[in-house]
């Protein structure tokens, strides 16, 4: 059984648009997954500690058969392939991708959350996600546009 899933994918060291493309290629190389649409690419300011470079950001969808274990673990092998090394929460990453929606269901695990908790909140989320699944309801009952209301105030910028 296939299910829709959007990851966000960030990338703040390096050449982040080569390193997106590849993490983007690889996450579709994943047993049962495939890539379904790609966000815009946004440059973002840091979240946390500021003293760093912007990031890029996009959201993608996918189609998978991996559970959302699976598929969190398949992830974090992909950053690491990435060149990610966990230093310092909010520090600078080479990659970093979350589960961020997975078809619906919800997780509450120590090392899992699914909806990502801070979905609301990251405006480098929301405006990628709304392009690939502008109808999605959040699990607050709000829609992308009015949690988007929300975070007007964060520096957003989509690239060409």
């Amino acid at each position: 059984m296939s299910v829709r899933a959007f990851l966000g994918l960030g990338s703040n060291v390096g050449d982040s648009r080569q390193i997106l493309r590849r993490a983007i290629l690889r996450v579709g190389g994943l047993p049962g997954t495939r890539v379904v649409a790609c966000s815009a690419l946004y440059r973002t300011a840091p979240v946390g500690r500021q003293d760093q470079a912007d990031f890029l950001n996009q959201v993608i969808e996918i189609q998978t058969s991996l559970s959302p274990r699976a598929l969190l673990a398949a992830v974090l092998e992909v950053e690491r392939e990435g060149g990610r090394v966990r230093r310092e929460r909010w520090g600078p990453r080479t990659l970093d991708i979350d589960v961020v929606w997975y078809d619906d269901v919800s997780v509450s695990e120590p090392d899992l959350e699914i909806p990502h908790p801070r979905l609301e909140e990251r405006r480098f989320v929301l405006e990628p996600l709304s392009e690939l699944a502008p109808g999605l309801s959040l699990p607050s009952g709000r829609t992308l546009g009015e949690a988007l209301t929300r975070v007007a105030d964060q520096l957003v910028e989509k690239l060409g």
